[in-house]
């Protein structure tokens, strides 16, 4: 699954820094992710991933694993790879694997903009609060198709600016301080999907006033 360059990493410029800081503000949060997330995240995390269409076998990168929100929802007949950038989130999703015996689940600590693993390594990506928080949103994409088998599955959660004209401008107030603690609040999903260069077969949000959208999208290479 991995390539000769597993261990690469970005190290040019502003991006470091930022991937540093990235840790950072993660590292702060690993201790009470869950507290102040579950119940906000939680529900689109299940949603998601139930109607993933999940077959047995099947191998799956959870992009953001974090503290594993998502890791009682995947099915025990398929294999997961989960990432992420911060150690201390993943010390807290170790616990979660080692509690519920969750042997199908494995956990490496990367860079989802840059991973290491082979080209088509995947049959599916899930990818849970992660576009809006890395550096480079369209880095991460292109690294996801390229570990993605082709016709395969992407499916994403995140939030997107708001096509309400009052939310919109609220939230290109307050991105400066999003950004400070861990993402950003303008990322405008039509933009994110004519660039990301994924088919998007179906898009919606679970409630009529969310903050989140769901994508399911085929990975067409």
């Amino acid at each position: 699954m991995f390539s000769s360059n597993d261990t690469k990493t970005i190290r040019r410029g502003g991006t470091y820094l930022e991937l540093e800081s990235i840790k950072k503000i993660y590292a702060g949060y690993s201790h009470v992710y869950d507290a102040l997330f579950k119940r906000f995240f939680y529900p689109r995390i299940k949603h998601a991933i139930t109607y993933m269409d999940i077959k047995p076998g099947d191998m799956i990168l959870d992009v953001g694993a974090g503290t594993g929100l998502s890791f009682m929802v995947f099915p025990r007949h398929c294999r997961v790879v989960g990432i992420d950038l911060s150690q201390e989130m993943l010390k807290k999703a170790k616990e979660k694997i080692r509690e519920n015996r969750l042997d199908h689940i494995k956990l490496l600590s990367m860079d989802a903009m840059h991973t290491g693993f082979k080209d088509n390594s995947f049959d599916k990506v899930f990818i849970s609060h992660v576009v809006s928080v890395v550096p480079d949103p369209y880095r991460l994409m292109e690294e996801v198709s390229r570990v993605c088998k082709k016709g395969g599955q992407v499916v994403i959660v995140n939030h997107f600016k708001s096509r309400n004209k009052v939310i919109e401008a609220v939230e290109k107030i307050i991105n400066p301080v999003c950004k400070k603690i861990g993402w950003r609040s303008d990322m405008c999903l039509n933009e994110f999907i004519d660039r990301s260069g994924l088919h998007v077969k179906k898009k919606y949000m679970l409630k009529k006033l969310d903050f989140w959208h769901i994508l399911f999208a085929t990975n067409e290479k």
